[in-house]
């Protein structure tokens, strides 16, 4: 009985198993989060997201407090220490497997893009700053500057404002700029400008590009489609004041992730339409590419991949109306019933661990705007990832922006030569697209505004 006790007291005082036991669930919730469940995806989402995307931080972490309690300890280990470092060293193999996980992105958005971009321009990327997937406060702001806070619509009590990112040189005379929109997620109800896409913006704005990540009115105060108007009015803001920040008026291209994804979908997909666009109906709101971020493409959650309360969420707080009495807005809000053969090049990232928004709502969509568009569709399904897993630097992120870079840059190269005088060779010869049934498709097109 004495020595029972003796092991009782052991156990419930040793830091080492405590912290193994914590560490073991944290690594297994990153690799099978929950998912449709009502209480606890939320913060297993979180828990999964923060190990998996900073696996680095994570293991030093763990390996000094282990280290700190070893030399407590004096080295004497009872047994259930050696339990606690035991499960510590099988969490800490798990961090290995998910860094390796992640800089297996490299192979796989090289593989999605190989039939749309030539090998030798992927080869060619610029490198964003590595460092900052092992110190995330190195993501690329000294590369370039910012403008904070600049007003692009007043609506009522309102003053919506977006940052602008530049290079940090100034265009020379003549030279126009591409340019990129960033809509920063958050369920429509939450989330700003300054938390979403900033390793992206940075690392394009480092390479030539003008960056401009807006606000839009948020639920449950704005309803349908109140969020894609805003995002139009700030396109529509962008090509207007094109002049004061070198940009190419016929070169804009859209970026966002999660509800940020929804939204860029639909601008792709709803240019110049004049129901969103009440008050400037002779905008041009079209774009020339399209980047959705784990996106929500279909609002009606025909095939339930979503919790049974999604519907009631968008009902209550994001649409207004219930999708029976108001079947047409619901569609006109849904990407996936907006889907046309004229919509700009689109490339598409989702995560196979994504339990916010499930991935085979994105594959889903990524094979139905195949069939229709006659432009290239890029889907990069990328393992391991959980949503939002580009927010801050990671082996994750800095690879993934780098071929997103890629793919906008050699969109805006085809773009330039189509618009070069005839004659004149263009600097590289477009190759043929091959989509994932074998039949050719297009080369790279160019805008189509109307």
């Amino acid at each position: 009985m004495p020595a029972v006790e003796t092991l009782g007291m052991s156990v419930a005082s040793s830091r080492l198993l405590r912290q193994g036991v914590l560490h073991a669930v944290l690594a297994l919730n990153a690799r099978r989060p929950v998912h449709r469940n009502r209480v606890l995806t939320i913060p297993s989402f979180f828990a999964s997201w923060l190990v998996t995307e900073a696996a680095p931080e994570w293991l030093a972490l763990w390996a000094a407090r282990s280290g700190c309690e070893l030399v407590r300890n004096r080295g004497r280990l009872g047994a259930a220490d050696a339990v606690g470092l035991g499960l510590t060293a099988a969490a800490g193999a798990s961090l290995v497997g998910q860094m390796l996980d992640a800089a297996r992105a490299d192979e796989e958005l090289r593989a999605a893009l190989s039939g749309e971009v030539p090998s030798g321009y992927l080869d060619d990327r610029p490198s964003a700053v590595r460092r900052g997937a092992f110190l995330p406060w190195m993501n690329g702001r000294t590369r370039r500057r910012k403008t904070r806070g600049v007003v692009y619509s007043d609506v009522g009590t309102h003053r919506l404002k977006l940052d602008v990112y530049e290079p940090l040189d100034p265009p020379v005379p003549g030279q126009l700029r591409p340019a990129i929109i960033q809509i920063h997620g958050g369920a429509w109800i939450l989330g700003s400008k300054d938390e979403q896409g900033v390793p992206l913006l940075n690392h394009l704005a480092a390479n030539g590009w003008v960056g401009f990540n807006v606000e839009y009115r948020l639920s449950p105060r704005a309803k349908f489609p109140t969020h894609l108007i805003d995002c139009k009015a700030a396109l529509a803001w962008v090509r207007e004041h094109a002049a004061d920040y070198g940009v190419d008026p016929d070169f804009i291209c859209v970026t966002g992730g999660s509800a940020g994804g929804h939204l860029t979908a639909l601008m792709a997909l709803t240019e110049n339409d004049p129901v969103f666009q009440p008050g400037f109906e002779d905008a041009d709101t079209s774009v020339q590419a399209a980047v959705p971020f784990y996106g929500v493409y279909d609002l009606l959650d025909r095939e339930q991949d979503q919790l049974d309360t999604f519907l009631r969420f968008l009902e209550q707080v994001v649409m207004g109306s219930h999708p029976e009495a108001d079947p047409e807005g619901w569609a006109s809000y849904s990407p996936i019933d907006r889907i046309h053969g004229d919509a700009p090049p689109m490339m598409l990232l989702h995560g196979d661990r994504d339990v916010l928004v499930p991935v085979a709502g994105a594959r889903r969509f990524a094979a139905a705007l195949r069939r229709e568009s006659s432009n290239p569709v890029v889907y990069a399904e990328l393992h391991g990832a959980q949503h939002a897993f580009e927010v801050f630097p990671s082996i994750r992120t800095v690879r993934t922006i780098e071929y997103v870079e890629r793919f906008l840059s050699w969109v805006h190269r085809r773009h330039l030569a189509e618009r070069e005088p005839e004659g004149r060779e263009e600097p590289d010869t477009p190759l043929p697209v091959v989509d994932t049934t074998g039949s050719e498709r297009a080369p790279l097109a160019t805008s189509r505004r109307k």
